[in-house]
């Protein structure tokens, strides 16, 4: 397989232009002419590989179920003919070309901002990358999207089924965001967490527009990146783009000193783009102008799909949403009442919550259709990360799996047996976790016993691959008016895991005055 990771990578231009300079009759999909007109569909791969693509994208964007309701042809075929025609091509050219899958957006926007639920994007994902690995492909690339849950629908779907590395890029507007909102950083958090071997941008802008959402994008992930830019906008007078090829590869030129290393072109480039482009590269590399990327730090961050919380602060977690204790909540979840779980997510984030924790456990209740639609509906009425909470594995994943962003898993604790439930989850879904310093033995008394646990979960957590930054630990406030002298080991526990451990910490704060008057004043007190 190609490496990605090192050196500089030349991706294909754009399939739909040279389809239409071919000539060849559109149809109802692009697809259908792997069919239909294959010996075009491979000419334009040969084309490319001689002006030196190392990866071709088969004619694939489109070829799945909802898409093909109006072709006379099914999945399997159009994607099996799709990637063996690009195969074809490389093997005519006599060079070792790879072949990616190429998989673009179902086509419906997805709940809440339209009909197309998560589970059935995720099926229709799954028939197409099964039958592209089955095909030969030897990559997926994921592309074009503009919603980060079908994007992560599309990386599990990869993931699951199929054993090919798998690219991810979204397209973005000139603000940042994506049609949906979709901020770069926030793409970059997920899909770096889901474990996608490298991320990217392409489509909608051309190479100067896209550059400093590039700058972004690098910051925030210690992935390859990925850069597949248009020619321009199309010229209504001309028909083509106002872009030229010597253009383009002189606008890409500066993505060389950022560190990019994965490039190629989209709407409206040609053969000719690439080639300008490989020329540049050889260029550069040449005269040693090739740039390393910078040194990659790494944040303690969450996020929902629009924004990105960083734990760089105090920062306040929203803990209404939770039955414990709360009989008005408790007959809501009995009742299905989610309008009232939702009015509860909406005024903590105006109190100003940061994070909205999210507990629906009840006895004789189905906790995880119930933590399902409770995260997709507060989704779609906030904005802020979520933190999902439950001492159910089973649960704990099916929240996971529909969150849209990079959440939090509360919790785990220094049970072995937990450890071993939670934390590979935290890893595959790219979350957060909060470590709290009990164990089988109970709350420890004293700090040091407590950093104990804390030490035992981190170094778990990072045997899992899970990095530091991802690790919050809570050692456990405590009532004052019962447990006064373990008021003062909460705070020195605290600090030996600041001090020794280097990890962020989070506390319930207002436990520490319960049963007690004037709380606000007790609870001021000790967060100071």
């Amino acid at each position: 397989m190609l490496d990605f990771k090192q050196k500089t990578v030349m991706l294909d231009g754009g399939m739909g232009t040279m389809l239409q300079q071919a000539g060849v009759p559109m149809g109802k999909v692009p697809e259908a002419l792997n069919i239909t007109h294959a010996e075009a569909v491979i000419d334009i791969h040969r084309q490319y590989i001689a002006a030196g693509s190392d990866i071709i994208y088969a004619n694939t964007f489109s070829a799945n179920r909802y898409k093909l309701s109006y072709s006379d042809y099914g999945v399997e075929e159009l994607v099996t003919a799709g990637v063996k025609n690009a195969k074809k091509a490389a093997a005519d050219c006599g060079k070792d070309t790879a072949v990616a899958l190429d998989v673009g957006p179902i086509g419906e926007l997805m709940e809440p901002n339209g009909g197309l639920k998560y589970e059935d994007a995720y099926d229709m994902f799954k028939e197409m990358m099964a039958a592209g690995e089955k095909a030969g492909a030897d990559l997926i690339v994921i592309e074009t999207s503009t919603d980060l849950l079908e994007m992560k629908a599309a990386v599990l779907a990869a993931r699951e089924n199929t054993s090919l590395p798998v690219f991810s890029t979204m397209t973005f507007e000139k603000n940042g965001r994506t049609f949906t909102g979709v901020t770069v950083e926030a793409a970059a958090l997920t899909l770096t967490g889901l474990g996608v071997d490298a991320i990217g941008i392409n489509c909608s802008l051309g190479p100067d527009e896209i550059y400093p959402l590039a700058e972004k994008l690098v910051a925030w992930t210690p992935l390859p990146v990925i850069i597949k830019a248009n020619a321009g906008l199309p010229n209504l007078n001309s028909g083509g783009y106002d872009i030229s090829p010597e253009q383009f590869a002189s606008q890409m030129e500066k993505y060389m000193d950022l560190g990019v290393n994965i490039i190629g072109g989209c709407c409206g480039t040609t053969p000719e783009y690439i080639r300008q482009m490989k020329a540049m590269t050889e260029r550069l590399a040449e005269a040693g102008r090739i740039g390393r990327r910078p040194e990659y730090v790494r944040r303690a961050a969450v996020c929902s799909s629009t924004q990105v919380v960083e734990i760089d602060g105090v920062r306040v977690i929203g803990e209404r949403i939770n039955p414990t204790g709360k009989k008005l909540f408790k007959e809501a979840l009995l009742n299905h009442n989610i309008g009232y779980i939702l009015a509860q997510g909406i005024s903590q984030v105006d109190a100003g919550a940061h994070i909205l924790d999210v507990n629906v456990g009840l006895p004789k209740m189905d906790e995880a259709a119930l933590m399902v639609e409770v995260i997709k509906e507060l989704q779609g009425v906030v904005d802020v990360p979520l933190q999902i909470d439950s001492s159910n594995a089973e649960v704990i994943e099916s929240g996971l799996r529909v969150y849209n962003g990079k959440p939090i898993v509360n919790s785990v604790n220094g049970e072995t047996a937990v450890m071993e439930k939670i934390l590979p989850l935290v890893k595959k879904y790219g979350a957060a976790v909060v470590g709290l310093t009990l164990d089988e033995k109970g709350i420890p008394l004293m700090a040091e016993e407590r950093y104990a646990v804390a030490e035992r979960i981190v170094r778990t957590a990072e045997r899992y691959g899970i990095p530091k930054e991802d690790v919050y630990i809570d050692c456990l406030t405590l009532t004052a008016s019962a447990q006064q002298k373990e008021v003062v080991e909460t705070l020195k526990a605290m600090q030996l895991v600041k001090s020794r451990l280097g990890v962020k910490t989070v506390l319930g704060v207002s436990n520490i005055s319960f049963g007690l008057p004037n709380r606000g004043y007790v609870n001021g007190a000790f967060v100071t």
